[in-house]
């Protein structure tokens, strides 16, 4: 099986650095799909309430025959159940739906600053952390603005914040500003759509890596030091795209990479969003 690395927490956990991402996987092949990853070799699966396919995150679990205390499951607390008892409630349900008696890693999926409730859900989530709900908390798609808030109001910083990530928006900045907090970065859609799969610098290193542009992709990002969570329901693709640790890009190609940031989002700006 693949060595995965992991990533330290600050708060002395730590996280595999590659994982698997179950947003809009249908919950009627979510099961198999987190099977067959976690046969394959995966040991992180990330889930959210908002992708409806929790209980076949933990079937899927089950099912492998891979011992609970060694696959990290992440899930997230949608938009429209911030707030301290509803973010509560929404995390006693994920537990029972998934069919754990703890979390490894639990998200504020979006700050949602337009209804200003992300700092009580913060607050909600340090309680459960410390009563043992999950061992980790961290955030999903926070700016740097929304980051300074929580940690100047709480003094609590999140171990992780997982925010759109790909060749074609790298976002440094807030790259930097979670590194100056000791945040992990978490790439999703981390292969941009494919968008960038014939861009120049991605097939020139896979044509001399014997990789595919995909595994080129998800090798940058983890020479970046990003944790990464690709998505697929085929074992092939899976195995693929986990099969990143044999070869390295050089200096060159990585700085060749960073030439296709352009700022294009396939998601929405975190600033603004508020979809409930």
């Amino acid at each position: 099986m693949t060595d995965i690395p992991r990533l330290r927490f600050h708060d002395g956990n730590s996280i595999p650095q590659l994982g698997f991402g179950i947003w809009q996987v249908p919950p009627t092949v979510a099961a198999e799909a987190v099977e067959s990853a976690l046969r394959v070799g995966y040991r992180l699966i990330d889930g959210a309430y908002l992708y409806m396919n929790e209980a076949g995150l933990g079937e899927g679990v089950k099912k492998s025959g891979v011992p609970r205390e060694d696959v990290f499951i992440t899930t997230k607390v949608w938009n429209n159940e911030q707030g301290r008892d509803k973010a509560r409630a929404s995390v006693e349900r994920s537990l029972k739906t998934i069919g754990v008696d703890q979390l490894d890693l639990v998200l504020i999926h979006w700050p949602v600053p337009s209804q200003d409730l992300y700092v009580e859900t913060w607050r909600a989530f340090i309680e459960m952390r410390n009563e043992g709900l999950m061992r980790s908390i961290g955030v999903s798609n926070f700016n740097a603005d929304h980051l300074q808030r929580i940690i100047g109001e709480t003094g609590e910083v999140p171990v992780l914040n997982q925010i759109e990530l790909n060749p074609e928006l790298q976002q440094p900045e807030m790259r930097a500003a979670n590194a100056r907090h000791g945040i992990v970065t978490q790439a999703w859609t981390p292969l941009g759509n494919g968008r960038s799969f014939e861009a120049e610098p991605i097939t020139s290193a896979a044509a001399r890596s014997g990789k595919s542009p995909a595994q080129v992709i998800i090798r940058w990002h983890i020479q970046l030091g990003n944790a990464v969570i690709p998505r697929s329901v085929k074992p092939a693709r899976q195995a693929e795209n986990l099969d990143v640790f044999d070869f390295e890009l050089t200096d060159d190609e990585m700085t060749a990479i960073s030439s296709l940031d352009a700022g294009l989002r396939t998601g929405p700006d975190p600033s603004v969003f508020k979809l409930m």
